[in-house]
């Protein structure tokens, strides 16, 4: 089969690979029926992230089960399932504490940029939805795989509330489904962080009540007006950038919270800084296993629409293109069909 491959910055392969097989008991296979590129995706494709050796690209993943290894119980053959980016056991000790991401057993999905892909400890990763979804409805479900669940962890980390004020930084595909996650959770006042107009037309749709187009210490001199001069009871930070996390720690009132779920490259947190603001700060790899059954009954009732962060679909064979128009921010999320 043919499958994505980063060789280097700015070098994606489409390419010839071996099938993937069953490697221990706990193992399935499935066919990819929807994947995508990840905004942390670019990070290595940009040579951020240094690789050094060729890689297997794409963690975002949905499809039918085409096979299963000999202690997989939950999971069966035929069914469609939603995985995380990370595989757990969803038993141990860490996991029945919700941070499947954390797993004492994880190991990272990747490779799911391919028609076929390996998921291992399938019973405590993967997520049956009621019955094959309509067409229609597998961007939604694709999107439960990584930005919405991490979008709903950001909001979570940031113990938003009913009737609470949020900042979200960032308008990549997580911080717009970091909205959606505001709303869902009572939040009133949901202001976006964003200078794309496609992009705060979206996150209007999803909730946002005040777009913020300043930066840094302007941006957050704006969130200050726009709050009464206190700051935000729940900030997410969906960037991961030094300004990025600076702006969300400040944003935030006097005892908020700052979830922080966008992949760190540079940031540097000053001790004595932290010290005076008097924020809770909590994020990391989201646990997004933990929130799949939830997030999957919102969308099977078509309570919410995640999928519309999907701006382009391309096939897979055209994941070079995929990575470049992500990388130009020519598009949202680009949706690729094996």
């Amino acid at each position: 089969m043919k499958a994505t491959m980063l060789y280097g910055p700015n070098d994606v392969r489409f390419e010839e690979c071996p099938e993937p097989k069953i490697m221990k008991a706990t193992d399935a296979i499935i066919e990819v029926v929807a994947a995508c590129v990840c905004g942390s995706d670019l990070w290595p494709y940009r040579g951020i992230q240094k690789i050094t050796e060729p890689m297997p690209m794409g963690h975002e993943y949905c499809g039918i089960v085409k096979e299963i290894g000999a202690d997989v119980k939950n999971i069966q053959v035929g069914q469609f399932v939603i995985g995380s980016f990370f595989a757990s056991d969803n038993t141990c000790f860490v996991c029945e504490h919700g941070y499947q991401s954390a797993c004492e057993q994880t190991e990272f999905v990747g490779g799911a940029q391919a028609p076929l892909l390996r998921v291992p400890l399938a019973d405590g990763t993967l997520v049956a939805t009621p019955a094959v979804p309509e067409a229609e409805m597998i961007p939604d479900l694709l999107a439960a795989s990584d930005v919405l669940g991490t979008g709903w962890y950001a909001a979570v980390a940031a113990n938003v509330q009913p009737n609470s004020t949020v900042v979200v930084v960032g308008d990549g595909a997580v911080g717009l489904l970091g909205i959606l996650s505001a709303k869902q959770m009572g939040a009133t006042k949901i202001i976006a962080m964003s200078r794309h107009e496609a992009r705060q037309k979206l996150a209007v749709e999803f909730g946002a009540t005040d777009i913020v187009t300043e930066r840094g210490d302007e941006g957050v001199k704006r969130i200050l007006e726009l709050t009464n001069g206190h700051g935000a009871d729940s900030v997410l930070e969906c960037v991961g950038t030094q300004e990025s996390m600076m702006q969300a720690i400040h944003a935030a009132r006097q005892s908020g919270y700052v979830g922080y779920v966008g992949v760190p490259h540079g940031v540097d947190l000053n001790g004595e800084e932290l010290f005076f603001e008097h924020v809770h700060l909590h994020g990391g790899p989201a646990p997004v296993r933990q929130f799949l059954p939830e997030l999957i009954d919102l969308i099977w009732n078509k309570k919410i629409q995640p999928g519309k962060v999907f701006d382009l679909t391309l096939p897979l064979e055209r994941v070079a293109e995929a990575y470049q128009v992500m990388d130009e921010r020519r598009a949202i999320k680009v949706l690729l069909q094996p």
